[in-house]
Formats: C-alpha cells, sequence, structure tokens
C-alpha cells in the first residue's frame, strides 16, 4: 500500500525530483536572471561544476529546464516558471523561523552576486559608478570586493578593476548581511557606525536607494 501511495502522490513525485541537494538553488539561479553555466555556478560556488552539470541535465530531462542551441544558456520552461511562487514561499519560511545566521552562513561572494542583481539602475548617477565593499571581519584575501555599475549593467570583482573608487562601504560581513535579509536597517546600521560610508556626500546618502531588497525581507518575523 505505501509502495503504491507514494506512486500517485504528486507531492512525493515531486520530491523525488526536487528535493536532491542543491537543484531549488540552481532552480532559483535561474529565477534570478542567470543563463549561462558559469553565472549558476557563481550564485552556488559550493558546488562542484560536474554536479552542477548533472543536476542542471536532470532538470533538462523533467522539462524544468531548456537548453539552448549554444549548449550553454539555460531557461526556466513553463513548468520551471510555476515554481516560483514556491522557492519565493521557502525563502519567506527560511527567514521567519531559520533563525540566527551562522558563520558557515556568512559568503561575502553570494552576497555581493545577490546585490549585483537588485540594483536600481534609475538611482544610481550616469556613467560608471564603483562601489567598494570592505569587511574587516574576514580573511585578508576576502576583504574586498568592487560592484562596477554602469549603463543599466553590474559587474562584481574580487580584485581591484582599476577604475576610480566612487565610494566605499565598510561593515562587518555579518551587518551587512543582516541588512540585505531584512533584519537590519541600512539607517540604523549607518547611525550606529556598523556599517560606513566614504565619499562624496551626495553619493553617501544616495547609496542605501541604490540597492533593492529581496521580497523575502519584508517578511515578517515572528515575535
Amino acid at each position: 500500500m505505501g509502495a503504491s501511495y507514494y506512486q500517485f502522490c504528486p507531492v512525493a513525485k515531486a520530491m523525488e525530483l526536487l528535493d536532491e541537494r542543491w537543484t531549488l538553488l540552481i532552480v532559483r539561479e535561474l529565477m534570478s536572471g542567470s543563463e549561462r553555466f558559469n553565472e549558476v555556478r557563481r550564485g552556488v560556488p559550493r558546488m562542484s561544476p560536474t554536479l552542477l552539470s548533472k543536476r542542471l541535465s536532470q532538470l533538462v530531462r523533467a522539462g524544468i529546464v531548456t537548453k539552448g542551441a549554444d549548449g550553454d544558456r539555460y531557461v526556466l520552461t513553463p513548468a520551471g516558471e510555476e515554481l516560483r511562487p514556491v522557492v519565493e514561499a521557502l525563502a519567506v519560511w527560511g527567514i521567519r523561523w531559520i533563525g540566527e545566521l551562522g558563520d558557515h552562513d556568512l559568503d561575502p561572494k553570494l552576497l555581493l552576486w545577490d546585490m549585483r542583481r537588485r540594483i536600481d539602475h534609475a538611482a544610481v548617477p550616469d556613467g560608471r559608478t564603483v562601489v567598494l565593499f570592505g569587511f574587516p571581519d574576514v580573511p585578508v584575501r576576502e576583504r574586498h570586493w568592487w560592484l562596477v555599475l554602469g549603463a543599466g549593467d553590474a559587474d562584481v570583482c574580487d580584485v581591484d578593476p582599476g577604475f576610480e573608487v566612487s565610494v566605499t562601504v565598510t561593515g562587518d560581513l555579518r551587518n551587512m548581511v543582516r541588512i540585505w535579509r531584512g533584519d537590519l536597517r541600512w539607517e540604523h546600521a549607518l547611525r550606529s557606525g556598523e556599517v560606513t560610508v566614504r565619499g562624496p556626500e551626495s553619493l553617501r546618502r544616495a547609496v542605501p536607494g541604490w540597492f533593492v531588497l529581496p521580497p523575502f525581507a519584508a517578511a515578517p518575523r515572528p515575535t
């Protein structure tokens, strides 16, 4: 009876595909705009390229993802797009109930990669704007990150791109992640000195408005 039930149950059948490690994170990355293999990989940096290729192939065979003719472009199918509310609901649930961040949750690469795709380009000055992020609480090799904004695009660099820095944002990585999750407001972090912004006054005041927090950041927390 048990075997026949699980063969019939649509939830069980869906979980056979989706509960493998990394699968929903790959789907989330595609929902966030990544299409090329290396773009997806930057969004799940702890996943090996071999396993990523295997999971993408599984999603293609399942009809959740379609592969472009050039062989390196992946796009969600209508079936994949229907998973969007599921992924968004999981994000809200995680924010509400998972609790405090552990040290293993803090990754500057993942933070900046997520921030780069949620830029309000209408609020950013014309031309090239370079934001240098400094995280004094992380190892030296991961301490500085450059976000290069311009022409409706954004790129993340972990080495100095050689452009003049417009503003410098400095703060512990944990506090920046808390801001991005909606646990700490920009205004409070700046007022308390937990985060500092250096540069021309007009840019210093504008920086928080350049970044649009993820939808889950607004989720009410349990009392």
